[in-house]
């Protein structure tokens, strides 16, 4: 392979024009799809065959014209201290207001005088609306409809303001990216030594983001994606492409200065670098696209949207990058050129320069069994946070303070308790009841026991009829009759995300899980807790699957480029401790509320709940990619002759350096995107930069070559039958130098 590499990277660095042109030509037909296919996004975290969206689906089977799952909002008012809602100006302006919400989708409008949703106090009122549309699809129209009717309180003197999900907050990824990307071009210049060798990797991950974010966008026009399926891509591709140009333009320079005519030393830096880069590559690859064995809609989104982005950064680092090597010529590597004039051919090979990182492996290797203990226990206690982990679905708490979402939730939450931002909803299916008002009437009656309990965590429960009049009776049989379902709501004590709002879902579901057997109907709990808790449910008995089969591939793969059964072993043990880190650090800011002003928050709340197993995925892939660049240069040494220990120090002198650099410039791009104001993005984002801050630092530049220096040539055995079965594919360069020979 490596032999292959070096004649694609040859090549491209001959016909630099055709390659150019040719990637140049994708990026404008991919942007000029997405300016006239791009369609709308969806939000929406759903996922079918739970009993939460069971119970929409049923909803929708009885009763065609029902939006179980139509876009909602929240109309809060409040008046002036000394007044009351009820005031006869107050009331008028309420009405005015609610009379301007009126479009074409609204299905219908709570008046907060009508529903009893006013405060103890008379001043906190809101209403509800419900629409016929879900929020992704409603019109210009219909929101500026619910700024009218904001405006309009506003003028009368009241508080106004507007829950729910029809509006969002703007991600706002351009910051992020502007932030990683000039982090990226000050460590890229500190370490390649050059303003335009710099500008090399950030103009080839650029090129690659451009690419998949365009055509993730022009792909919205056939189905709908989430917002932030393109950001993840964004935020992967701009970090794995910095990453990997920077691997083989630092391996590009290396060879100059050994004295490499420059068409040989990027030939030779896409033969060995590039074959890193290669395996490290797909390694993230089946990490993301491992995703889909999920079977999660969203996620499997997120991770093929990932993973094209990621294959299209190995492949632009393999093609562009050298055809833009190929128009720099000599300006890349002017010192490099210099040195290689300067130095003898003794002191080129003796690798002993006294580098940062030759002192820390050096020093290393004195202290290696007192620097692996110390490594392990630091990175197990800082992982002690996971133990008290929670897991939630985002609401409008997490929003940024001061938002017209946030402060309508934090209205409703003082005046009327935190459950009432998510009420449950319980949809009992009458189909098969033998009397369905029965059977409705003694759901509710143990919910209302439930509810008089003490610790029920209810604070009440709405039945489907509230008035017991002859005509209201048979009103409510008439319905029965034509939809064969009633909904009663559920209106919890706690708010959305709390843990005990996710254990009542649970009591009710055990509340009425003898209804079928006693009255033939049968009851579905539903909501945005509810289907938080479900999907919750089904992630955590899908993670071990995915966890082995993405481990297990990942394993055949680095057992086949390293050659070696250890070596992958101690790569995937090492990256426990760094996904470890990664959620006790998330668990302690998030959750806990640790320093979180430093991420732009003001509250604390559960982790979100698809974190785990879309941080083990990514970041499993990622930890990868430091294995595979930091030993392969020591696989390399111990092929060419060098003594096991010795190779793994001259190894980590000739990577830890980039590899550091690397490591800096992920850190830097994901850490960027902890300042836009959406929780998804913000918690993926820091989960990640810490994550890699670890593996890279941590449990690459400690634990791993510690480890390497104890077991010696060890490290490296393989049994004689795997070594005939084991395909080879020569990432240190051992045949592309017979070759060159």
């Amino acid at each position: 392979m490596a032999w292959h590499l070096f004649r694609l990277g040859r090549w491209s660095f001959r016909r630099r024009w055709t390659v150019a042109g040719i990637w140049a030509l994708l990026l404008l037909t991919v942007a000029l799809g997405a300016t006239t296919l791009s369609g709308k996004t969806n939000d929406g975290f759903e996922l079918s065959g739970i009993e939460s969206t069971q119970a929409f689906d049923l909803i929708r089977e009885r009763d065609p014209e029902a939006v179980p799952n139509g876009a909602t909002a929240r109309v809060v008012f409040q008046a002036p201290d000394g007044e009351t809602l009820a005031d006869p100006a107050n009331q008028q302006a309420v009405a005015d207001s609610l009379a301007a919400l009126r479009t074409e989708h609204v299905r219908s409008i709570v008046d907060p005088f009508e529903a009893g949703a006013i405060s103890e106090d008379g001043r906190t009122g809101f209403a509800s609306v419900s629409y016929s549309r879900g929020a992704v699809d409603l019109t210009t129209s219909d929101r500026e409809a619910l700024e009218a009717a904001r405006d309009v309180a506003k003028r009368a003197g009241l508080t106004a303001t507007v829950g729910g999900d029809v509006l969002g907050v703007e991600i706002g990824g351009a910051i992020a990216e502007l932030i990683g990307i000039a982090i990226a071009f000050v460590v890229l210049a500190l370490t390649l030594g050059s303003l335009v060798a710099a500008g090399m990797p950030l103009l080839t991950a650029l090129v690659g983001v451009g690419i998949g974010a365009a055509s993730i966008a022009a792909l919205t026009g056939f189905v709908e994606l989430s917002t932030t399926t393109p950001a993840l891509g964004t935020m992967l591709g701009l970090a794995v492409g910095i990453d990997y140009a920077l691997f083989i333009l630092s391996r590009y320079q290396a060879e100059v200065r050994q004295g490499r005519p420059l068409e040989e030393a990027i030939g030779r830096a896409v033969g060995t670098a590039g074959s890193a880069v290669v395996f490290a590559g797909l390694t993230v690859v089946i990490a993301l696209v491992g995703l889909a064995l999920c079977g999660i809609g969203f996620l499997t989104e997120m991770g093929l949207g990932a993973a094209f982005t990621v294959a299209l950064a190995v492949l632009i680092a393999l093609t562009l990058l050298p055809a833009l090597l190929g128009f720099a010529g000599a300006r890349v590597v002017k010192k490099q050129i210099a040195a290689a004039a300067e130095e003898t051919d003794a002191g080129r090979s003796s690798g002993t320069s006294r580098t940062l990182g030759r002192r820390w492996i050096e020093g290393l290797a004195r202290v290696r069994w007192p620097a692996l203990v110390a490594g392990i226990a630091a990175a197990v206690v800082a992982s002690i946070p996971v133990a008290s982990l929670q897991l939630a679905l985002p609401d409008d708490s997490t929003k940024p303070a001061g938002s017209d979402v946030r402060v309508a939730y934090d209205l409703i939450a003082d005046n009327f308790g935190a459950g009432a931002n998510g009420p449950l909803l319980v949809v009992i299916d009458t189909a098969q009841a033998t009397d369905p008002a029965a059977a409705v009437g003694t759901a509710t009656e143990r919910l209302l026991a439930l509810a008089a309990e003490d610790d029920s965590n209810i604070t009440a429960v709405i039945p489907p009829i509230t008035s017991d009049t002859p005509e209201a009776q048979q009103a409510f049989a008439e319905q029965l009759g034509t939809t064969q379902y009633a909904t009663l709501t559920v209106i919890p004590q706690s708010g959305p995300a709390n843990e005990s709002t996710k254990d009542l879902v649970a009591g009710i579901r055990a509340t009425l899980s003898d209804l079928p057997d006693q009255t033939g109907a049968r009851a579905l709990v539903t909501g945005v807790t509810a289907v938080g808790v479900d999907i919750s449910n089904e992630l955590t008995e899908v993670f071990p699957l995915y966890l082995a089969v993405v481990v297990g591939l990942a394993l055949i793969l680095l057992i086949a480029v390293f050659r070696s059964i250890w070596v992958p072993v101690k790569a995937a043990l090492g990256f426990l401790f760094s996904v470890g880190v990664s959620l006790g650090a998330t668990v302690a800011v998030f959750q806990w509320g640790w320093l979180n002003e430093l991420v732009g928050l003001d509250t604390e709340g559960p982790v979100l709940f698809l974190l785990p197993i879309l941080l083990t995925g990514i970041l499993f892939g990622l930890a990868m990619d430091y294995e595979v660049f930091l030993v392969t240069r020591m696989r390399e040494a111990y092929v060419h002759g060098t003594p096991a220990r010795q190779a793994v120090i001259d190894g980590f002198t000739h990577s830890a350096r980039v590899v550091a650099a690397a490591a800096l410039i992920m850190v830097g791009v994901f850490a960027g995107f902890t300042l836009t104001d959406d929780i998804i993005l913000k918690t993926i984002g820091f989960a990640l930069a810490i994550g890699v801050l670890v593996d890279a630092f941590l449990v690459r530049m400690l634990i791993v070559p510690a480890v390497m220096l104890i077991l010696g040539r060890r490290i490296w055995w393989m049994p004689r039958w795997m070594q005939k079965v084991v395909p080879t594919f020569d990432v240190e360069g051992e045949s592309l130098a017979r070759h060159l020979t």
